[in-house]
């Protein structure tokens, strides 16, 4: 049962390889919970060994907001913050603790701050006047509407054309953009746990999942997909191994070629990823820190005492 000085949330999070989901589901069962995926690509049937989603671990504990969408789908960040709020409640209402686990940043950092994000439609007479644009002339343009802090939106054109879409919405549009101000937003009652891990610790454990990955099947799955009808441009927009793993399968990358170029990019995922939550804790979320290979025994422990601390 929870006290009453107990956060309506906890959150874990941390880079790729660190051990998030062990950490959550170990939390779960120790404290009632369930875990809400913070992941924007586990949301998607059918991207299983790419996305690490490891059903396995979970066990009997209930996980939301997996496998959610069809792989092609344009998921995006209104829509997240719509199912996390409505898992969150869901889970509440039923005496549960809510656990937001997942490395994707800006999906975590929007939740936790209690943001409210308008649907933007597509503007296809905007996408037409755009259409001759390289990737380097779109991030110039979305450079021209607001910092780049996060490189992501410009991975790939196509993310560049939802992210200038979307902020040329908010430029005619000026109290829907208002809705996405921290400022006025109200911020989950939450405590955030960060898994540390060293950066040589850290690159080993990045190397040898992409092997595991790879031994398992992820080239096969890819394959799967593309067999299914999904577009190989959907797939190469969600970046990582869907991205090099499928231009391997198109035949524009060598299989040495592919986990080169894909070991390099999760390595940089993972830096991008812990300067986003330095950046975080900057913008006023606290991360309480903690060894990613803390024994299991004091792991619980530590999270026992910070649910029982009153923010």
């Amino acid at each position: 049962m929870k006290s009453n000085h107990q956060p309506e949330l906890i959150a874990v999070v941390g880079p790729t390889a660190c051990g998030k989901t062990y950490r959550a589901v170990q939390i779960a069962k120790a404290f009632d919970g369930e875990i809400i995926s913070g992941d924007s690509r586990q949301i998607y049937r059918g991207m299983d060994i790419g996305t690490g989603k490891d059903l396995d671990e979970y066990g009997d504990v209930r996980y939301h907001l997996i496998d959610i969408a069809d792989a092609g789908d344009k998921y995006n960040l209104h829509r997240y913050l719509q199912d996390f709020n409505k898992a969150k409640e869901d889970i509440l209402k039923r005496g549960k603790l809510p656990i937001l686990c997942g490395g994707t940043g800006m999906y975590v950092e929007a939740a936790l701050s209690g943001l409210i994000m308008p649907e933007v439609e597509r503007n296809e007479e905007l996408r037409k006047s755009l259409s001759g644009k390289s990737l380097e002339e779109l991030t110039q343009i979305l450079a021209s509407y607001k910092n780049l802090h996060n490189t992501t939106d410009v991975d790939t054109r196509d993310r560049a054309l939802r992210a200038i879409e979307i902020q040329q919405y908010y430029s005619e549009h000026p109290d829907e953009a208002a809705k996405t101000d921290r400022s006025s937003a109200h911020p989950v009652n939450s405590v955030v746990i960060g898994l540390e891990i060293p950066r040589d610790d850290r690159r080993k454990r990045i190397s040898k999942r992409l092997d595991s990955r790879l031994e398992e099947g992820m080239i096969d799955e890819i394959k799967m997909l593309i067999d299914s009808g999904v577009n190989p441009d959907d797939l190469i927009y969600y970046g990582l191994e869907y991205k090099f793993v499928t231009l391997h399968v198109l035949g524009q990358l060598s299989f040495s070629e592919m986990k080169r170029q894909l070991e390099i990019a999760i390595h940089q995922f993972a830096k991008r990823q812990m300067t986003w939550f330095r950046g975080m804790e900057r913008r006023g979320i606290p991360i309480v820190w903690i060894p990613y290979d803390l024994n299991d025994d004091d792991f619980i422990a530590s999270v026992g005492e910070l649910l029982n601390f009153n923010p």
